[in-house]
């Protein structure tokens, strides 16, 4: 059950991290047909906190609002790897776990949970920097510090900054499944999982910008992927020298038409294997990579990931009616 969810706030608090929490679970998307959840900001210090980037924070809510939630959140702060925590802080995290409740924290936000005894004897992470020192302060703790989050049991624990929308969507696509964990990831144009450090993409290529004179000749390309191409062709068909398309579509694109037309070719292939049963061999001939073999090489290169595991991510097992 993920219904009631409320974040714990302690002074000098890391707005990034915050927003992260309220993005995630405080954001009403009724109107997509996605789950709303019951969400608070508590504040463990009284009503008005500061931020490391010198604003305040108010909140009504106090930690008796801690009682009834499914989970509690703690994001980083400052200084957080040396000061002091509340008792009544720690006691209301303590209680929760023990009523069956989960605890999540983001980067330096573990230390709160250290503190309360969470971390003793459990699988941990923290930002990398402050693995060490999370190591040291807490040795019962088993500190991992190269992945992204680390799910022991009812405490949940998140590497550096952005890893927190990680553990986050992890615990969406827990309580509510994978459908609307992607759909979250996409509103935040987010990827919805990182698999092993690595990132996988968003599904739709970056809007072009200031393409006057390629626009009409990437158009074309956009819509003939499954066909080989040179930079000769291309040029051909912008009225250009092939230097001189090189040297325009470098300029307006950001890239060379190689690179282009690969990434475009893996969102293609990315599209596919999310919204289709088509083979590997089929995919590969439709994205113009040929063979299911250079499809994946090619896939793994962009993605860090295999094409079936891609799959796998974002359509369920269950779906599948090939294996590679």
């Amino acid at each position: 059950m993920l219904k009631n969810v409320a974040v714990l706030l302690l002074d000098e608090v890391h707005p990034f991290e915050l927003g992260v929490l309220c993005e995630v679970f405080g954001l009403d998307r009724s109107e997509d047909g996605l789950p709303v959840h019951d969400f608070a900001v508590v504040s463990a210090e009284g009503p008005v906190l500061r931020t490391h980037a010198g604003f305040t924070i108010s909140t009504p809510h106090g930690l008796d609002r801690l009682e009834e939630a499914d989970l509690i959140a703690v994001p980083a702060g400052s200084h957080f790897m040396e000061r002091t925590y509340p008792e009544e802080a720690l006691d209301a995290l303590r209680r929760a776990v023990e009523r069956g409740a989960r605890v999540l924290s983001v980067c330096s936000g573990a230390y709160v949970l250290g503190a309360a005894g969470l971390l003793d004897g459990r699988r941990c992470t923290t930002h990398w920097r402050h693995a060490d020192e999370l190591a040291r302060r807490f040795p019962k703790a088993c500190v991992e510090p190269d992945v992204l989050y680390v799910d022991a049991g009812p405490v949940i624990t998140s590497a550096g900054t952005a890893a927190g929308i990680d553990a986050a969507l992890h615990l969406v696509r827990q309580a509510h499944g994978p459908a609307v964990a992607n759909a979250v990831a996409r509103r935040m144009v987010v990827p919805p999982h990182r698999d092993g450090g690595q990132a996988q993409y968003i599904k739709r290529p970056l809007p072009r910008t200031r393409c006057d004179t390629v626009g009409g000749t990437l158009a074309w390309m956009e819509s003939h992927l499954d066909q080989d191409m040179t930079v000769e062709q291309l040029a051909d068909r912008s009225h250009m020298s092939p230097r001189t398309f090189a040297r325009r579509f470098q300029q307006e694109t950001g890239t060379t038409p190689y690179r282009w037309l690969l990434r475009q070719r893996v969102l293609l292939a990315q599209h596919l294997l999310e919204t289709s049963d088509e083979t590997m061999d089929t995919i590969a001939g439709r994205t113009g990579f040929g063979t299911a073999a250079a499809l994946r090489h090619q896939f793994v290169r962009a993605l860090g990931t295999t094409p079936n595991a891609y799959r796998r991510t974002f359509r369920g097992p269950v779906l599948i009616r090939e294996v590679a």
